[in-house]
């Protein structure tokens, strides 16, 4: 039942969502969306486009390292499941971020930012399937999956460490 407010039906001051928390609501499933379309562009290149990408960012990456002495070299390969992994946690930071900004209770809805990771990677290899040269693999939903986790985890780390400071902030008491 419903508890009647005695401000003819206007919300108190209370009951009202703070602008900021609105705001960050916005900016962050913003945030999340843009990085499932970043995502799902990247897997609608063709097999050659995102060949030629990743041949781009190897030789980048093993430039790098050969300017600051390191002999070890990237493959190719290694970038492509790299770039996986990295849209995917940041894909996983912000739909941390936005569970946050939607209720205090993240552990208990932790489920949701973990299946709509999951549900990203394996439409984006279904997207995979119909882009010309190009094809689905379970193992990179897995590594897809590997870095929302990862990402999540990140995210609650710096919620962590973001409470830790509010608390500290909150406790020292004027000289």
């Amino acid at each position: 039942m419903m508890q009647q407010n005695h401000t003819n039906g206007r919300l108190t001051d209370r009951e009202r969502t703070p602008a900021r928390l609105i705001v960050l609501r916005v900016l962050f499933t913003l945030f999340a969306a843009g990085t499932v379309v970043f995502i799902f562009s990247n897997s609608m290149q063709s097999g050659t486009a995102s060949g030629l990408r990743s041949a781009a960012v190897t030789e980048w990456l093993n430039g790098g390292l050969a300017r600051v002495g390191v002999g070890w070299r990237f493959s190719e390969r290694l970038v492509r499941k790299l770039g996986h992994f990295s849209e995917y946690a940041l894909l996983g930071f912000w739909l941390m971020l936005s569970l946050r900004v939607y209720t205090r209770r993240i552990l208990s809805h932790i489920s949701w930012p973990l299946f709509f990771g999951l549900l990203a990677g394996v439409l984006d290899e279904g997207i995979q399937i119909f882009a010309d040269g190009r094809g689905s693999d379970v193992r990179d939903v897995v590594i897809d999956f590997s870095g929302v986790v990862f990402g999540l985890l990140a995210a609650l780390f710096l919620l962590l460490l973001v409470r830790m400071f509010h608390v500290l902030r909150e406790s020292k008491t004027p000289l």
